[in-house]
């Protein structure tokens, strides 16, 4: 047995894993309060480039002032612009489907269209400005990121396995651990739950169903953005590329959504499980057998496949805590109540 092909393989489905579970938690404190957000991945996109620019304009100050970057500052600049440019694209999502009534699915859409023409667009002038294509230096702002744990090189396996990873990887589980208190045993998430539930009876009760919408997506959108901050600083080093990863990860996490039937704690063991299902067509040779170029594509849809088989058992089971909440996607009208 590959112990070794083992251990890249779970630190492979570690790291697209941890992309997914910040958008997969940000979907569902979005889905929670009613919204269908499909516009993930614009976010995600808007997340990376944001922290993007924002380290890269911080560093190249630093090198001009002739001073050393300060990695504290580093991760707080790159991490404040992937959660508000995530943000903004929740509050663009809020105004146009709670405010002005939108159709959901069409402005989620339209919203990923954006993100990712946004993003792009920026990311080749960072591109130019920096002398060419991969030609960004954000290094310092990429070494804080992926700093390991000591226990990393001293553990050995156990250590390459549990602790050779960023600190976004541990802060996306404890998003995720957070997010399932706070719906379970909150006030404020038991209220958010109601006005994805049943928004006149959440209403009548006295629940401000606007507000909870717009923190709920704002916040969630927020929480996504911070998925491409860790796909642009820490998986890819702080460099950027128009080759769509980004928006295949994000809907990855939609998907996951379903997956993990709307439980945030799902989301930890999901995003690996989905991860390595990605990865599956790079190790097939620990399962004794290679595959061919042309097959490949094939195990990429196992995350698809796997998503498929959860929601056709969830329907047919019909368990009330499995299914999304009632009123996703349908708008709300005050005056219809």
């Amino acid at each position: 047995m590959n112990i070794d092909s083992w251990i890249q393989w779970f630190q492979s489905a570690v790291a697209f894993g941890t992309v997914i579970m910040f958008g997969c938690c940000g979907e569902i404190l979005t889905e929670k309060s009613g919204n269908l957000n499909l516009g993930i991945p614009g976010t995600m996109y808007m997340g990376g480039i944001a922290s993007l620019a924002g380290a890269f304009f911080y560093e190249n100050a630093c090198a001009k002032a002739g001073i050393t970057p300060n990695p504290l500052l580093c991760i707080l600049v790159a991490f404040l612009c992937a959660f508000a440019a995530g943000a903004f694209g929740g509050l663009i999502y809020s105004f146009l489907t709670t405010t002005l009534r939108a159709n959901q699915n069409v402005t989620g859409l339209t919203l990923t269209i954006f993100g990712a023409g946004l993003a792009n667009f920026f990311g080749g002038s960072l591109n130019k400005l920096a002398g060419g294509v991969g030609q960004i230096s954000i290094s310092a702002t990429s070494d804080a990121f992926r700093t390991t744990l000591p226990f990393a090189t001293t553990w050995g396996s156990i250590g390459r396995l549990l602790f050779s990873y960023g600190f976004l990887a541990y802060f996306a589980v404890a998003v995720a651990v957070v997010m399932a208190i706070f719906l379970k045993r909150s006030h404020a998430g038991l209220n958010l739950r109601a006005v994805g539930e049943n928004p006149a009876t959440a209403d009548a009760a006295g629940i401000n169903v606007t507000k909870y919408k717009y923190l709920a997506t704002c916040i969630g959108c927020g929480i996504a953005g911070l998925g491409g901050l860790y796909y642009v600083v820490d998986y890819t080093k702080g460099t950027w590329a128009n080759d769509g990863t980004i928006e295949t990860l994000g809907w990855l996490a939609v998907a996951l959504v379903i997956f993990t039937t709307w439980k945030p704690l799902n989301a930890i063991w999901g995003s690996y499980l989905f991860g390595m299902l990605y990865w599956m067509y790079l190790y097939t040779e620990l399962f004794g057998f290679t595959l061919s170029r042309s097959s490949q594509p094939i195990f990429k849809m196992l995350p698809y496949i796997a998503t498929m088989l959860v929601l056709i058992l969830t329907s047919i089971r019909k368990k009330r805590e499995n299914q999304p909440p009632a009123n996703l996607g349908l708008p709300y009208f005050r005056e219809e109540r």
